[in-house]
């Protein structure tokens, strides 16, 4: 897919006013679930303190992260459902834009196969770090996902420090959450990292 289509695709996706409506109702699980998934993800000190590009693909990084650990809470609870409603809704709307922006009919599963592969390798990266409390390993995903194109190369390692750590209290924060509450998007999600600690990360 070239760089524009995708850049386009992804500003219709994580337009201003969130994921759109798909006629179960603007407060189904799914909506509630990735509506708050999305607002987390753009908060502004990902971007200005943290090094993420603030960027569509920027963007759509940080989505990817906070999805992928709502997704493992769903599965450590058994709510694969719900879980599986959020990540339908996702790719709906992907599926759509593409077909908005006329892609054809047998490119676009195809298109979505690709964005699906890279959701799955990412989230994949972020769960076995997670799964082994292999901070070096987090970091290293961080790094070479949420800040691949980091304007600020220098502070690369700083700032995958401090997202790994905000990921790992992320997924503290969502164990420690009634179910209930995370199907009503009601997550009480950790402040975004403010860039105000200078520490430099263990070797």
């Amino acid at each position: 897919m070239k760089a524009d289509m995708l850049t386009t695709i992804l500003r219709r996706l994580f337009r201003a006013n969130g994921p759109s409506s798909h006629g179960n109702g603007s407060d189904s699980v799914a909506e509630r679930v990735y509506g708050s998934i999305v607002a987390q993800a753009r908060q502004p000190a990902f971007y200005a303190q943290c090094g993420v590009p603030d960027t569509p693909t920027g963007r759509f990084e940080m989505i990817v992260a906070h999805a992928a650990l709502v997704f493992r809470r769903f599965n450590a609870c058994g709510e694969q459902e719900a879980g599986q409603a959020v990540f339908d809704l996702f790719f709906a709307d992907m599926d759509r834009s593409l077909r908005e922006l006329g892609v054809g009919d047998l490119s676009v599963p195809k298109q979505i196969k690709k964005m699906g592969q890279a959701f799955y390798g990412r989230a994949g990266a972020y769960a076995r770090a997670l799964d082994g409390g292999n901070e070096a390993a987090l970091r290293e995903a961080v790094a070479a996902n949420l800040l691949a194109t980091s304007p600020d190369r220098d502070a690369v390692e700083l700032n995958a420090a401090r997202i790994a750590a905000y990921l790992a209290s992320v997924q503290d924060v969502l164990t420690a959450t009634d179910p209930a509450r995370i199907l009503a998007g009601e997550i009480d999600w950790p402040g975004a990292p403010d860039g105000t600690s200078r520490e430099e990360p263990d070797a």
